[in-house]
């Protein structure tokens, strides 16, 4: 399997729109790996992690053709990781073609916690769409813990600690004997979460965490920052669910954090952390 890192930022970007802090200044004076874009990840060409309003620029920046994807997993409603007028973009034959018709569209699955529709469902009725076209989008509403089949992949949503009105999850993905443990957004893992990996006694091969907060606070909730991920990353070894040659990530970082990209690589490779950014492709 192969994970590549689109965008690495937090809701407001990196550095953010309208900040002139020292953070902020560094990484627009700097650029390269210290601009993030909103967050988003796409597996294997054909399953993408969440849909920001930065999903066009990803597409320009890195060639990406979406039409390729199969499947869209939504970990909750915030717009930094549901972005739905771009996605009324797919629905109307106005703005997009496809070679078939009928029953050879080629659908996109998207999943998603009832909860956190209520955007998605704005956008397509503000368009006049109506979702009724289940032949080009095709909406699943997931229950934690509860796995799921798509595109060649199981996929398991767990129940994460952040805006709980939408009832936000994140996911185990696993496809051909690999395991991704994709992490964020949350804080650290609530006790039912914990108690699900520990009993199904998984071995994750790629570990990517919400580190939001850096190192400039100890931030365990919400978010987590770099005390918590490396509880989490213990508890994960400790257990069995992750070893030696587990690959370990950060992500999904704000500019509040108070370090660009080249700052914190030397402080999380102590821990044995590999820091995100834009672009970055992983495959193991």
């Amino acid at each position: 399997m192969k994970i590549k890192f689109l965008g690495t930022a937090a809701a407001e970007g990196f550095p953010a729109l309208f900040c002139s802090c020292e953070v902020c200044e560094k990484a627009r004076k700097e650029g390269g790996k210290n601009i993030r874009t909103r967050s988003q990840s796409l597996i294997n060409d054909d399953l993408l992690i969440d849909f920001s309003a930065d999903t066009y620029l990803h597409m320009l920046n890195y060639g990406l053709d979406l039409r390729k994807v199969k499947s869209l997993l939504i970990t909750h409603g915030h717009d930094d990781h549901l972005y739905p007028f771009d996605l009324v973009y797919r629905a109307s034959p106005v703005y997009a073609q496809f070679p078939n018709s009928g029953k050879d569209k080629k659908t996109l699955e998207i999943y998603l916690a009832h909860r956190s529709d209520s955007f998605l469902r704005k956008a397509f009725y503000t368009k006049g769409n109506k979702m009724k076209d289940k032949t080009v989008l095709s909406l699943h509403y997931i229950k934690k813990f509860k796995s799921f089949s798509t595109s060649g992949y199981t996929v398991t949503p767990l129940k994460a600690d952040h805006a709980m009105q939408f009832d936000p999850v994140f996911y185990i993905i696993s496809k051909d004997g690999k395991n991704i443990l994709y992490g964020h957004d949350t804080g650290y893992f609530p006790k039912k979460t914990w108690e699900y990996i520990e009993k199904i006694k998984i071995r994750f091969d790629l570990v990517t965490l919400d580190c939001t907060c850096a190192i400039t606070s100890d931030a365990y909730s919400y978010h987590m920052g770099l005390n918590a991920c490396r509880d989490v990353k213990n508890r994960l070894l400790k257990n069995g669910n992750a070893d030696e040659n587990t690959i370990f990530c950060l992500n999904h970082f704000s500019h509040n954090c108070g370090y660009t990209y080249d700052e914190l690589c030397p402080i999380a490779e102590k821990d044995g952390f590999c820091v995100s950014y834009d672009g970055l492709e992983i495959e193991f």
